[in-house]
């Protein structure tokens, strides 16, 4: 009898064990594939030190198939415990179909300001369904030894800016300012949403769109193209096939004295031994206006429904919106900035400057993030291409202005929806 108990406790016990290592396991999805060495050498390690029970594995799929794969992977009932959102539509699109927790009450949304939750919320801001965790900031790289060569200093005004340009060009020996067409996204993630909020005047512009209180081809918007427009005599011979990575290649290898950046590229850029770099913000059109920068809700994170683990999942995400996270992940994940309340000391000197932009400028998000893509044509994929288009000479300021109005009035009408 006393045998037959013995067997008994300890195949519960070992029973137990292995509920206990099964709960213990959490899957991270995420597109970050570039932050898998973070992840496994220090921030993972760090949360198991404080979370000795729980093991969390760290499986990125490549950022192009990442929306695609996810959802797919969530649907079929195969994704992981922990999902890393995009900001607005793609993870609301999930949460409207079941897939994400909703998160309202939870304690560690509360070390977060309202302004960075808000990508991670349905339209009318009751529930949330994502911490938020890091944004990107846009603006301009700019070649120290250039600049010190040629007695330029970083610009503040527009007229400064031009001065600049026009200085490097002069010289004829290095290219005043690397970009190219090829790829587009740049043209419009990184020239257009990071130059246009000084125009249009961040948020107030941003919202008068979704409110129907403002046009594309009002003047606000018409002139970060006519800006655009001003820009090829300053590119490389043969822009038009240079793609984002012949452009980083370009300011990387000390040929270039500008670049227009974001955040995330700082980290690339100190690879390159003898490079020195600083960054500026868009420069304001004249002395004396109030400067606006797009410091983009860029990555957050979130709870699969049908994850068998949620208590575990909920620990993690406590310690994502804990102090220690933000300080972790704001200077390793050179470039990427936190959201949250706590006060984060940026070690890294020109990440240091772009986050400093905060305390100078107001910020805003990416222009179309939120409601202005999702519907056909989408605003996104017709951004790419007008932005591009202006720069190629293809397409007048007007013409680019009237194309996206005329596109986002097929289908948005939000006098209809409200």
């Amino acid at each position: 009898m006393n045998a037959l108990l013995r067997t008994t406790a300890l195949a519960t016990l070992a029973l137990t064990c292995m509920a206990r290592a099964d709960a213990g396991t959490l899957v991270l999805e995420s597109w970050r594939t570039d932050d898998k060495a973070l992840w496994d050498t220090v921030l993972l390690p760090a949360f198991t030190k404080a979370h000795p029970g729980i093991t969390v594995k760290f499986t990125p799929t490549a950022p192009p198939e990442y929306n695609s794969v996810v959802a797919a992977r969530l649907a079929s009932g195969s994704a992981g415990d922990l999902i890393t959102c995009r900001p607005f539509d793609v993870s609301l699109d999930l949460y409207k179909k079941g897939h994400l927790e909703k998160l309202n009450g939870n304690p560690a949304l509360n070390n977060f300001p309202d302004s960075a939750k808000v990508a991670w919320q349905t339209d009318d801001g009751k529930d949330t369904y994502c911490v938020p965790m890091a944004s990107v900031i846009h603006g301009f790289f700019y070649n120290k030894k250039i600049f010190a060569e040629l007695g330029l200093k970083p610009p503040a005004t527009e007229a400064e800016f031009y001065a600049d340009l026009d200085k490097v060009k002069a010289s004829g020996k290095y290219v005043p300012m690397s970009l190219g067409t090829a790829d587009q996204w740049d043209t419009s993630q990184v020239v257009f949403t990071g130059i246009g909020p000084n125009y249009w005047k961040g948020e107030d512009g941003r919202k008068a769109l979704i409110a129907g209180k403002a046009k594309f081809t009002d003047p606000q918007f018409v002139a970060v193209w006519q800006t655009m427009a001003k820009w090829p005599p300053y590119l490389a011979k043969g822009y038009q096939a240079q793609t984002y990575g012949d452009s980083q290649t370009l300011f990387a290898s000390g040929k270039a004295a500008i670049i227009p950046a974001g955040s995330w590229d700082i980290a690339f850029y100190q690879k390159e031994a003898g490079l020195d770099f600083g960054a500026f913000a868009p420069p304001v059109q004249k002395a004396g206006d109030p400067c606006y920068i797009s410091d983009h809700a860029d990555i957050g994170m979130g709870i699969n429904t049908a994850s068998k683990n949620k208590a575990d999942a909920k620990v993690f995400l406590d310690w994502i919106a804990s102090k220690e996270f933000a300080d972790l992940y704001t200077n390793k994940a050179t470039g990427f900035f936190s959201l949250s309340k706590f006060g984060v000391q940026v070690q890294n000197p020109v990440a240091q400057q772009m986050v400093g932009w905060r305390a100078q400028c107001k910020s805003t998000i990416r222009l179309n993030a939120q409601i202005m893509s999702r519907g056909e044509p989408s605003m996104e994929n017709e951004l790419w291409n007008v932005n591009s288009q202006v720069l190629n000479g293809k397409l007048t300021p007007q013409q680019a202005a009237d194309r996206i109005q005329s596109g986002f009035a097929k289908w948005y009408h939000p006098a209809a929806s409200k």
